[in-house]
């Protein structure tokens, strides 16, 4: 008796996901290797299945690819998403407390290149991959890294969503909101977003005019005095900045103070904004949404 055509799809399917299901265990169980932002080579016998973090950026990425379970242990500043709470803190990711890290048993440990702490763990036996984007093309970079790493497949598709949601919140900006003057300040310092970092290229794309050339870096320390003779027509700050933004010299007479043409951020959005992960989408939205509301001629 012949199958019918339902029978003979539901075969085809079923055959094509036990070839994916061996296919995912095949690439678990062989070995996985990746160049971390030091140039150093880390061998791994298998794709990790205890890891942890010390940026939030990078646990963020794990979870975007589908692998925050494998996540065992983050540094005390990741909060997202809600699930990574619930794990053990470490500590800061500059300095984290290493008995705790090795406590954890991690088969690989993830960190910004300038943690500390890189050569304590290796000492120890435990493999580290040091990556920290500062760029669009590095959070895609890194993206490609950690998927390769996890033997993720396609990890660029987490890339092409983010690409595709910031494409998405400049085009719905009318002409009044574009070729503002703008001065986002990242922290206290005060440290600002420069036209090089993940920040300044999302206003770029916005439409924005960043007071911060390329040529000072991503996100360099400034002078107060700095942004008094740059004199921007709109500042995006978080809620820690902005309270004393009026205490800064000559600060008072900023075009943009004056006239309201500020954004403070909450805590939770400033997460968001100064994380170059899978959230960048939200967060040109969020900066979209500053510009559209403090655009010329909007009643403030």
């Amino acid at each position: 008796m012949k199958p019918t055509p339902v029978k003979r799809i539901l075969l085809v399917v079923a055959v094509l996901l036990a070839l994916l299901l061996l296919m995912w265990g095949t690439a678990q169980a062989q070995g996985v290797q990746v160049t971390d932002d030091r140039g150093r080579r880390v061998e791994l016998p298998r794709a990790p299945q205890r890891i942890v973090s010390l940026l939030p950026s990078l646990a963020e990425t794990v979870c975007a690819l589908d692998a925050c379970a494998r996540l065992v242990g983050v540094d005390r500043y990741t909060n997202w998403p809600d699930s990574v709470k619930q794990l053990p803190k470490v500590g800061g990711g500059l300095d984290p407390n290493i008995e705790a890290v090795v406590a954890l048993r991690p088969d690989v440990v993830l960190m910004g290149t300038s943690s500390r702490a890189a050569d304590r763990l290796v000492a120890l036996g435990i493999p580290v991959v040091a990556l920290e984007p500062k760029t669009h093309a590095d959070v895609r970079r890194v993206m490609g890294k950690i998927g390769q790493l996890l033997a993720v497949a396609d990890a660029d598709r987490v890339w092409r969503a983010i690409d595709a949601g910031v494409s998405a919140a400049a085009q719905s900006l009318p002409p009044t909101a574009r070729g503002q003057r703008v001065y986002f300040e990242v922290s206290p310092g005060p440290f600002g977003a420069g036209e090089a970092s993940f920040i300044g290229e999302t206003l770029t794309r916005l439409g924005a005019r960043n007071i911060l050339p390329a040529r000072l870096g991503p996100f360099p320390k400034l002078n107060p005095e700095y942004v008094v003779r740059a004199d921007p027509d709109l500042i995006m700050v978080g809620a820690r900045s902005a309270q004393g933004l009026l205490a800064r010299p000559g600060w008072d007479r900023l075009r943009a103070l004056r006239q309201g043409r500020l954004c403070q951020f909450t805590a939770e959005q400033s997460d968001v904004l100064i994380r170059p992960g899978p959230r960048m989408a939200e967060a040109a939205r969020l900066m979209a949404a500053c510009l559209q509301g403090k655009a010329p001629g909007v009643a403030q």
